[in-house]
């Protein structure tokens, strides 16, 4: 059994409320389970109304498919436009 993690640190360039922010990540949130069965969750950054923190998680009996399914993710996340990828950071146990 191999476990593959991600976090992604996002960046949202139009000022928004938190009430926003929360909509927005909430959206990618659905958008990324509906797309690639993962758990995720908002888990850094809660208060800042310009970042978010995901994090992502997928069990497999394959390593290199968990980073694969990751890769795929972050790059579903780099496509939106509400949102800029600073930083992600993939590991896979």
């Amino acid at each position: 059994m191999r476990v593959g993690t991600v976090l992604v640190k996002l960046y949202l360039p139009v000022p928004c409320s938190l009430k926003d922010k929360r909509s927005i990540i909430k959206g990618l949130i659905a958008k990324v389970k509906r797309e690639f069965n993962v758990s995720i969750a908002e888990v850094g950054a809660l208060d800042d109304r310009r970042r978010a923190e995901l994090g992502v998680a997928l069990v497999s009996k394959d390593g290199e498919l968990n980073e694969r399914i990751l890769a795929k993710v972050v790059e579903l996340l780099e496509r939106e436009p509400e949102v800029q990828v600073e930083d992600y950071q993939i590991e896979i146990l």
